[in-house]
């Protein structure tokens, strides 16, 4: 008896995991459903496009994640967190989002030699690509704010930031976009949706896949002085799954006088515009954060300087488009961003 007691239980316990396993094989098999919204957050637009097999609409979620955002690193608001330790206000305690970037950012710093420095906000400014109005700087004004930029001046313990001179201040703007991409893409996992495509203000974030296993497919856009949307056009296209692509660039972001076109890339070891001739700089890396950070690194570095960093630290993969003489445009890449080009445009590049 025991016997066949104990063989009904075996029979029985088959059973009960074939169905398990049925219901999952099932679950597996519902039909994925599309979902695409888009919104306003950070000044710019964001656009998100995912399957899900409930079809859900998450964009009030996502609207609020990136309304906490603003509130830890945003300049513009008044009360976030990074304006609040930028007045020197001794009694805040950065959230975890703020602590990410940060510690991120310092990474980058150490590992560009300070070509990328989230403290040079106040030269940023100086130069007339923040809040005031442009003003005419010479080498003893560009002297006198040197003086408080450097990563190395600027600590975070427990949660407390702390800089060597007060007049020092955090900037996040060349990465903090980047990582919002990232935000929004560990909450869609979180709610069991894997594949996914990401953009906010141009930075992406590819996860999974379209139906049958196909790329996303994201366009990359031509050096233009117009942000004119009609006059604006797609230099290629990349194929991408689970990384993603940042883009940063000259193009648009200057301003001229006396003749002379101002970048608003500022190089931190001279506190001048950088005056090379690469326009655009588009990066792919696994996160988002690290594809912005290494965009803005690579476009003060310039295209020369810029793969030479890749062949010695590899982890990300660069696309450099630098202005010729006669106003026509010179491409440079990595080796491995060949991967990333699509078959029937690869060759025209």
């Amino acid at each position: 008896m025991r016997t066949s007691n104990s063989f009904m239980i075996h029979v029985i316990n088959r059973l009960i995991v074939f169905f398990v396993m049925l219901g999952l094989l099932n679950a597996c098999r519902q039909p994925l459903k599309k979902v695409s919204f888009q919104g306003e957050a950070q000044g710019t637009y964001y656009a998100v496009t995912y399957y899900d097999t409930e079809g859900r609409n998450l964009s009030h979620q996502i609207d609020s994640l990136l309304k906490a955002f603003d509130m830890s690193m945003s300049l513009w608001v008044p009360e976030s967190v990074i304006s609040r330790i930028n007045r020197g206000d001794s009694t805040v305690i950065a959230d975890s989002m703020f602590q990410r970037v940060f510690m991120k950012s310092q990474e980058i710093s150490r590992l560009t030699g300070g070509v990328f420095d989230v403290t040079i906000g106040p030269l940023v400014k100086a130069w007339g690509f923040s809040f005031k109005g442009k003003i005419v700087l010479d080498s003893l004004k560009v002297d006198s704010l040197r003086q408080f930029i450097g990563y190395k001046g600027v600590r975070m313990e427990n949660g407390k930031v702390s800089f060597a001179d007060s007049r020092m201040q955090i900037d996040f703007n060349a990465i903090a976009q980047g990582y919002s991409v990232d935000v929004i893409g560990e909450f869609l996992r979180a709610q069991g949706i894997n594949n996914f495509l990401i953009d906010v203000g141009g930075e992406v974030l590819a996860k999974g896949s379209k139906p049958e296993k196909q790329p996303w497919v994201v366009g990359i856009e031509r050096p233009s002085d117009s942000a004119n949307a009609e006059e604006r056009k797609i230099e290629t296209t990349l194929a991408v799954t689970d990384m993603a692509i940042a883009t940063s660039g000259s193009y648009r972001k200057f301003y001229i006088r006396d003749g002379i076109k101002y970048s608003h890339a500022i190089d931190p070891s001279s506190g001048f515009p950088v005056r090379h001739n690469t326009l655009s700089v588009t990066v792919i890396a696994p996160d988002a954060m690290t594809a912005d950070g290494m965009a803005t690194a690579f476009l003060v570095m310039g295209s020369e300087k810029g793969l030479e960093f890749i062949e010695e630290h590899p982890g990300c993969e660069a696309w450099f488009i630098d202005a010729a003489p006669d106003g026509s445009y010179i491409d440079h890449w990595s080796k491995g961003m060949e991967k990333y080009f699509r078959s029937d445009q690869s060759g025209s590049l």
